[in-house]
């Protein structure tokens, strides 16, 4: 098995990162975080303080990296007020330009730099998927984030780094994400469609995740824009019930519209991260070979609900 000497996690100690860290101690001699706040080592995973702001001492851990993957952003699960609105924008632009300003300078940078965006940019899509050479870009404020963010990273100046915009499908996990909720849902018997139930969700396991950005570490050749969802898009009202099925509910009671409108308040979040159709094909990867371990839902949601906890 090949072994790296360093892979760097910007933003790295929340969900996603630590599925990715815990990928990585085994195929990597150090796994790096970049955090607000210190945390124990764990094996050979260290946490190094950044502000994501500044550049200072977290520089040097940069150097010598196979790979960096850059995780910051405020969760848009939130409702869209103009202070969230701000928050979310600059958590994502201003470490995204940070890191390319040091990376620039650098004499031996990270050889691959990823920087994990959405795959929200998209138009909400119920006729056919949208895939990276033919996908139209929707328009509505989470549209304009995922651009403004892209074009910032896409246009930083790394002539000796190799970069990729990773457009992220809805993750798929036990412990946290969507799942989680989605499940409770379930276990309330309030497991049914949301709105429609035809909008589809663009997801993807959590190891299908991990395993892509070891794919694309090792295929040098893949740069710019790739999805990442997995290949078998699926309505919401098809994913409810998978997950109905698998966890022994025989029933769920549905959610119209404008129900969710009002729960979305309550709540604390918008009706659009439930009611946006986001079909969307990983044609760069399936291209280039990347076999997805987790093909179907069923097969997603059949792995998570077999783990304990």
């Amino acid at each position: 098995m090949k072994i790296y000497k360093k892979i760097v996690l910007a933003g790295g100690n929340g969900y996603l990162g630590t599925v990715l860290a815990n990928y990585y101690k085994d195929k990597a001699n150090e796994v790096i975080i970049l955090a607000r706040k210190q945390a124990k080592t764990v094996d050979n995973i260290r946490t190094v303080v950044w502000d994501g702001k500044a550049e200072n001492g977290w520089t040097v851990h940069l150097s010598g990296a196979d790979m960096l993957i850059n995780l910051c952003g405020k969760n848009v699960n939130c409702r869209y007020t103009e202070k969230n609105k701000s928050e979310i924008v600059t958590s994502r632009v201003l470490p995204t330009e940070l890191l390319g300003h040091a990376i620039h300078k650098m004499s031996n940078p990270p050889k691959l730099w990823i920087n994990v965006t959405s795959a929200t940019i998209y138009r909400h899509a119920e006729d056919h998927p949208q895939d990276e050479e033919t996908g139209e870009i929707g328009y509505g404020f989470s549209i304009d984030v995922c651009k403004i963010w892209e074009e910032v990273f896409l246009k930083s100046e790394t002539p000796h780094t190799r970069k990729i915009a990773l457009r992220m499908g809805i993750v798929l996990g036990r412990s946290d994400s969507v799942f989680p909720r989605l499940l409770n849902l379930v276990r309330m018997g309030l497991g049914g469609k949301q709105g429609t139930g035809e909008q589809y969700i663009a997801w993807v396991h959590e190891q299908d995740v991990a395993r892509s950005t070891q794919w694309l570490l090792d295929h040098p050749e893949i740069e710019g824009v790739v999805n990442c969802t997995a290949p078998d898009a699926i309505k919401n009202t098809d994913m409810m019930h998978t997950i109905r099925k698998t966890y022994g509910m025989p029933f769920g009671l549905p959610a119209p519209e404008w129900l969710l409108d009002i729960g979305a308040v309550v709540i604390g979040t918008e009706p659009e991260l439930i009611l946006k159709s986001r079909w969307v094909k990983p044609k760069r990867l399936l291209d280039s070979g990347f076999v997805f371990q987790y093909e179907k839902a069923e097969y997603a949601v059949h792995d998570i609900l077999s783990i304990k906890g």
